[in-house]
């Protein structure tokens, strides 16, 4: 089901120039190769130059504001591609005043017009849409055209983590990963009953725990 689009929305998201970073909208894919680059300078925006950290598909932010909280040495961009959801996790930045946590509203696939290369130490990828069909799976995040992006962004030895409630898509990313030169650690078929620390749980993985489905969770850096 679609979401209805919130009221006076893009008025409500330029709000919040002090969370958001930038709007990627429809103009965007008429532009030529050297116009869609907007390159963020993370070292001003952030006052410091501490790891970088992604959420790809955040969501209302409550994972990104959390890990931002208990990580204050970090700086973290949190990613989503959807207006109508990413205004919800700006609003919520604007009462609780993160100060090393910003949003960007963009397309995964796009992410290199906006960050330099090598900068990125971790990638989350927190219950991306799992695209069960089999003809849809070119826009699950962990298919091989996203992966490149991410190597080009991580730095030597970076990471990505992934949790997920989904099995299938969860054997997929583990097969895509290992066939494009990453290596797998941490894996966990059952998170919530193992004995990983720090679990920062999202709003989705609530949710699906409530319901007894078993999450995923898995690491994977290019060696």
């Amino acid at each position: 089901m679609r979401m209805r689009r919130k009221k006076n929305l893009d008025s409500r998201i330029l709000s919040h120039p002090n969370y958001l970073l930038f709007i990627e909208n429809e103009e965007f894919y008429s532009k030529s190769e050297s116009e869609k680059f907007h390159l963020l300078d993370t070292k001003q925006i952030f006052g410091n130059d501490n790891p970088l950290w992604l959420e790809i598909g955040c969501g209302k932010g409550q994972f990104a504001i959390e890990t931002a909280k208990q990580n204050p040495n970090i700086n973290l961009i949190a990613v989503e591609k959807i207006s109508n959801v990413i205004l919800d996790a700006l609003e919520i930045a604007e009462k609780t005043k993160p100060t090393n946590c910003k949003f960007l509203n963009s397309s995964a696939e796009n992410l290199s017009y906006y960050l330099l290369d090598g900068t990125v130490e971790r990638i989350f990828l927190n219950f991306s849409c799992p695209y069960p069909k089999f003809t849809y799976r070119n826009r699950r995040l962990t298919y091989y055209r996203f992966l490149e992006v991410y190597k080009r962004l991580l730095t030597t030895g970076g990471e990505i983590h992934l949790k997920t409630d989904n099995q299938g898509f969860f054997e997929f990313s583990i097969q895509s990963l290992s066939q494009n030169g990453f290596i797998l650690k941490n894996i966990s078929l059952d998170l919530h009953n193992s004995n990983f620390e720090g679990n920062i749980v999202t709003e989705y993985e609530k949710n699906f725990s409530s319901q007894g489905k078993p999450i995923y969770r898995l690491e994977a850096y290019i060696n």
